[in-house]
């Protein structure tokens, strides 16, 4: 369903927040063309419009009255599927949303996240509860009335407790929402996602999973929204960043663990990817 007429970007909230909003009507085709992992959990829902999401290891195919929950930190993308124009809504929830719930009421709230499939197709009963919901949020980020941030707690503590409560209720969605293909691209994906410390050339992993190297590298753009090579190079970097802000291990090492063939090459991409580079980023996130 098309959200009613508001202007085509609204926005509340920044990383610093205990929670954020984002919505976006977009024209013309679009896909995310940056790196994507964040600290927050991520609930996206698509009023209008199709959508190929990546998350984790897996690519489905959204469409509109569909969630997708997004745990922290876990990759994830959107792209294009054939429908070029979109409008959807996000909120990012912070680890100090939860801080202040009793360990049950965490517990319940944070248990949609981490279920096996991100994507919950609701029936239209509970799409009409939950647009009703999305509906509010937008008409106090464009209205901003007196209160309208305490409304915006509220009301996204309400959707964060109703999908919890329809989740619960509906337990694991049998309805398969991959195609062979993407399926196919998965296996592939779960491959590198094990074994990001091995060589992982395109030709070797074309042969080993039975499939031309070019039809893989097309496929997979298609279906993850990454290119082979740059979704090789997030999960090594992801993982090297992990290892420079929790253990003590040389820059060398932490390279040679993510199968890096050498330092500089190590560098050069770390830096493109995280920003800064790798004793920097030490520096700086080291806990």
């Amino acid at each position: 369903m098309t959200a009613p007429l508001y202007p085509d970007i609204l926005r509340f909230g920044t990383d610093l927040d205990p929670f954020k909003l984002e919505f976006d009507r977009r024209t013309g085709p679009y896909s995310m063309n940056s790196n994507h992992y964040h600290f927050q959990h991520e609930i996206f829902y698509l009023f209008q419009g199709e959508r190929n999401y990546f998350v984790k290891d897996t690519a489905y195919h959204i469409r509109p009255g569909d969630l997708v929950l997004v745990e922290s930190n876990a990759l994830h993308k959107t792209s294009e599927s054939g429908r070029p124009n979109h409008e959807r809504i996000v909120v990012y929830y912070s680890p100090g949303f939860f801080e202040a719930l009793r360990p049950e009421e965490k517990e319940l709230l944070l248990a949609p996240f981490i279920r096996h499939t991100p994507v919950i197709r609701l029936n239209l009963q509970e799409q009409l509860q939950v647009e009703q919901m999305l509906y509010s949020m937008l008409e106090e980020m464009n209205g901003q009335a007196p209160g309208y941030t305490l409304k915006l707690q509220n009301v996204t503590a309400e959707l964060l407790l109703f999908i919890a409560r329809t989740v619960r209720k509906h337990g694991a969605q049998p309805e398969d929402l991959t195609s062979p293909a993407q399926r196919k691209v998965t296996e592939i994906v779960r491959h590198i996602n094990q074994h990001y410390g091995e060589a992982l050339q395109l030709d070797d992993i074309a042969e080993a999973f039975y499939i031309s190297k070019s039809h893989l590298s097309r496929s997979f753009k298609k279906i993850t929204g990454f290119g082979y090579t740059e979704y090789v190079n997030l999960i090594r970097v992801r993982e090297a960043e992990r290892l420079l802000r929790e253990t003590g291990w040389s820059v060398t090492l932490v390279s040679e663990h993510c199968g890096f063939d050498s330092l500089t090459h190590f560098g050069k991409v770390f830096k493109h990817i995280a920003g800064v580079p790798p004793r920097e980023y030490r520096k700086l996130h080291r806990i």
